[in-house]
């Protein structure tokens, strides 16, 4: 599994949680305690708002540990917003266009999970896409998919509404193809002005996923930076956040239904 982190709140150095905490994300892409491997290195990126709506956009095939580029970046990019992500692959290729965050217009998607049975049920996946967004395409992941599949159902005007429709459908594909294995979600999305981040699995195991809020900013991880600090809390399962900047993040239950299960 993937590691990442989201960071909204006032500007400040991404190396300052990219590179230089002991249990840094680049730290994690050598070595990390809470996913299925212990390395995270097919691949980096990182995306971040600034003057413009657009997000500025890095990504590359290199291990996050041996890019010097990505230290020279992280040293001199100041943002209030951004995007980190270290990838252990779950069978697609290692390349460019499969490493997050993805972007589309002002819209930044990242995602460690999986679609249990992906290349059996992808081209079913991918109908879920709207030719708009389709053009879009570049790679070949269930996680590029998804967001553009979040993008298609209009995510800007309900974000929670629309992450539970697709991952409701996604399921019921999942379910007609007998396929065994868990739908494993646990992204962050923004627009450039909210940052969104849920957390859910079909089965018990779930990505794990951490929040701290401090100086007014909202840090999402993967896991903890800094693991002997007590201000990290576990994102609940099941669950999305939504926070604007202002006050404390708000979440909002996902409520996504398995009807094979519900049935059986």
């Amino acid at each position: 599994m993937c590691r990442w982190l989201a960071y909204k709140g006032k500007p400040i150095f991404l190396e300052d949680l990219v590179r230089q905490p002991k249990h840094s994300l680049i730290a994690q892409s050598l070595s990390c305690s809470e996913a299925k491997v212990d390395t995270n290195g097919d691949g980096f990126g990182i995306g971040w708002y600034g003057a413009r709506s657009a997000p500025g956009l890095y990504r590359d095939t290199l291990p996050a540990w041996g890019d010097e580029n990505l230290s020279r970046l992280v040293h001199q990019i100041q943002s209030g917003l951004f995007f980190a992500h270290v990838r252990a692959s779950t069978g697609t290729a290692t390349s460019r266009n499969n490493c997050h965050p993805f972007a589309v217009g002002n819209y930044l998607f990242m995602h460690n999970g999986q679609i249990g049975g992906y290349q059996k049920i992808r081209r079913q996946i991918e109908n879920m896409i709207s030719d708009e967004y389709y053009a879009h395409r570049q790679g070949t992941t269930d996680s590029e998919a998804l967001f553009l599949a979040l993008l298609s159902r209009g995510v800007a005007v309900d974000p929670c509404r629309v992450t539970r429709e697709v991952l409701e459908d996604v399921l019921d594909i999942m379910n007609q193809n007998g396929v065994r294995e868990a739908l494993r979600f646990t992204a962050a999305l923004s627009d450039g002005e909210r940052l969104y981040v849920m957390r859910y699995s079909s089965d018990a195991i779930v990505p794990s996923l951490y929040y701290r809020l401090c100086d007014g900013g909202l840090t999402v991880v993967s896991e903890p930076l800094d693991p002997i600090n007590n201000d990290w809390f576990e994102v609940p399962a099941g669950q999305m956040i939504y926070f604007g900047g202002i006050g404390a993040p708000s979440f909002m239950p996902l409520e996504v239904k398995n009807f094979k299960k519900e049935v059986a």
